[in-house]
């Protein structure tokens, strides 16, 4: 699978476009505006809609990216009031260095955000707003306890955790909105994309913390801990689930399977992330960033298998 021509060509995107030496490099840029995940989470709610079927207005998928960048935003300049300087990374500088700008984008975007909101279906809303409430309520724990340099203890669900489960649950709800006969069939796709995403974080976080003692990561979350002890095993299981549940699509092509092309995207995810992480020492920190997101583009490379 390391010589496909898709994982190949993704590779050689990757290389080309997030050179160290290019600081001004638009994708390096992409990462520090905080574009990344909103990018990431409007193609795969456009993506697991039409790999089903399912025709999603544009304001939809507008306010699936809206809605992200202002989190992300957010999560980044809070961050960077809340950590020292030394520890910060340049996601965090940036975000600092330009708060004013931020903040005003913050606001310009949360305008937009009411507006598109008011175009989604009442299905989705509602959806939307069960999904919401503890992932606001988890947002401000984590940044409260942060902030409070006496609170030690970590909340029960670790961030990288976390963040796979609501990024997960919130591109596959345009979906199961307007389709709920979706809801079981996709369940597992939903399951392997948000181990997709929990490794996106569980690299990431590997790669700015490295241990120089023997007990790694140390102020880790005792579950992160364990999951980065198991992050290979982790990725591979989502490449042979991701393939495992097409190939078993594409045979039964049954009420109860989702589209192939969905779950090979999953796993081609999977497999760049791990892919990566064996390359990572000839990127610098930001372009390593920047490129771990980027391996979560792979619908762009299947677009062309729709409706054939």
């Amino acid at each position: 699978m390391a010589n496909s021509p898709l994982l190949r060509s993704v590779d050689a995107l990757t290389a080309a476009s997030i050179r160290p030496e290019h600081s001004h490099n638009p994708i390096i840029y992409w990462h520090l505006l905080s574009l990344d995940a909103p990018t990431v989470a409007m193609l795969w709610t456009w993506f697991i809609a039409e790999s089903n079927g399912v025709k999603l207005p544009l304001t939809s998928i507008l306010a699936m990216g809206v809605a992200v960048w202002i989190l992300y935003a957010t999560d980044r300049l809070l961050d960077a009031r809340s950590t020292m300087d030394a520890q910060l990374e340049r996601r965090h500088l940036f975000h600092q260095n330009h708060r004013s700008a931020f903040h005003a984008g913050i606001a310009l975007a949360s305008l937009a955000l009411v507006f598109l909101v008011s175009c989604i279906s009442p299905a989705a809303l509602r959806l939307y707003v069960i999904l919401a409430a503890p992932l606001i309520g988890y947002f401000v724990l984590i940044h409260l306890r942060r902030k409070s340099s006496k609170a030690r203890s970590t909340p029960r669900l670790p961030k990288e955790i976390a963040v796979g489960i609501f990024f997960s649950a919130a591109t596959f709800i345009p979906s199961v909105a307007r389709n709920p006969v979706l809801r079981r069939p996709l369940l597992p796709a939903a399951a392997l994309f948000g181990l997709a995403c929990c490794l996106n974080c569980l690299f990431i976080y590997a790669w700015e913390h490295p241990f120089a003692t023997s007990v790694p990561y140390p102020e880790a979350h005792p579950a992160t801990r364990l999951a980065l002890r198991f992050r290979a095993f982790l990725s591979i299981l989502g490449i042979a689930g991701g393939f495992g549940l097409a190939l078993y699509s594409s045979f039964s092509r049954g009420p109860n399977s989702a589209p192939w092309q969905l779950e090979v995207a999953i796993s081609l995810s999977a497999a760049l992330l791990l892919q990566l992480h064996f390359r990572r020492r000839h990127l610098d920190p930001a372009a390593l960033r920047a490129a771990a997101d980027l391996c979560l583009l792979t619908p762009i490379l299947l677009v062309f298998t729709l409706h054939s």
